[in-house]
């Protein structure tokens, strides 16, 4: 893959045989950027599961201290009294059946996150081919599915986000954007590492944290030190 002289530029700034701590890799990260827009910086986390087995199967949510730098548009499925709840909550789309034809049919999907309240579920499963591939099926897990739609709009627009395996085992996460200062990120990096640590399987046999590599939107990767996780 060839790469653009920007980036090999940024590269250079990088040692690929050290592991660093956080704070540092964060550091150089930040300075690794050379995009002219304010790039999304990302974990990426290579485990030791295996997803294929259920209860190896990491996933859940976490609020980043300082939030994500991003405008989360939140979509909620529910009825009666739990819309009026979500639209004062500050959801940007709320609705029920009436929304199915326009994702089904229209592939309308201007929104980031999809929560909708436990009875609301089987309208929504009907939209599973959909919202499935792309990430956006409410999840108990992670908080989406549930009574208390007020907390969750709060909880997500305040910078909740959701982690989970792909289909490589790796966990891959925004965790703010290169703007936000050193401190920030820091924090948003302890939140979650602290959250995926803690989902350890009970299952799993061997090293969970296997790699932790840090990098902005167009950057070069920085691998970080896992020896505190292992």
């Amino acid at each position: 893959m060839k790469h653009g002289k920007k980036y090999v530029e940024a590269a250079k700034l990088v040692d690929r045989a050290v592991q660093y701590e956080a704070a540092d890799a964060l550091a150089l990260v930040k300075k690794a950027s050379t995009a002219k827009f304010d790039e999304t910086v990302e974990i990426h986390i290579r485990t030791g599961c295996d997803g294929r087995h259920a209860e190896q199967q990491v996933r859940g949510a976490v609020v980043l201290p300082n939030g994500t730098g991003k405008t989360v548009k939140v979509l909620v499925f529910a009825k009666g009294e739990k819309l009026n709840e979500a639209e004062a909550a500050g959801a940007d789309y709320v609705g029920g059946d009436e929304l199915i034809p326009k994702i089904q049919n229209e592939g309308w999907l201007d929104f980031d996150v999809v929560v909708a309240t436990p009875d609301m579920m089987g309208v929504v499963g009907r939209l599973g081919k959909v919202l499935g591939p792309k990430g956006l099926m409410p999840n108990p897990k992670a908080g989406t599915v549930t009574m208390d739609v007020t907390k969750a709009v709060k909880d997500i627009k305040a910078g909740k986000i959701e982690y989970r395996l792909d289909k490589a085992n790796i966990i891959h996460c925004p965790i703010g954007k290169v703007s936000f200062t050193e401190e920030q990120l820091m924090e948003n990096f302890d939140a979650l590492v602290g959250a995926i640590v803690k989902a350890k399987p009970s299952t799993l046999k061997g090293q969970y944290i296997k790699s932790l590599t840090l990098s902005s939107t167009m950057g070069p990767g920085v691998k970080v030190s896992t020896a505190k996780y292992a």
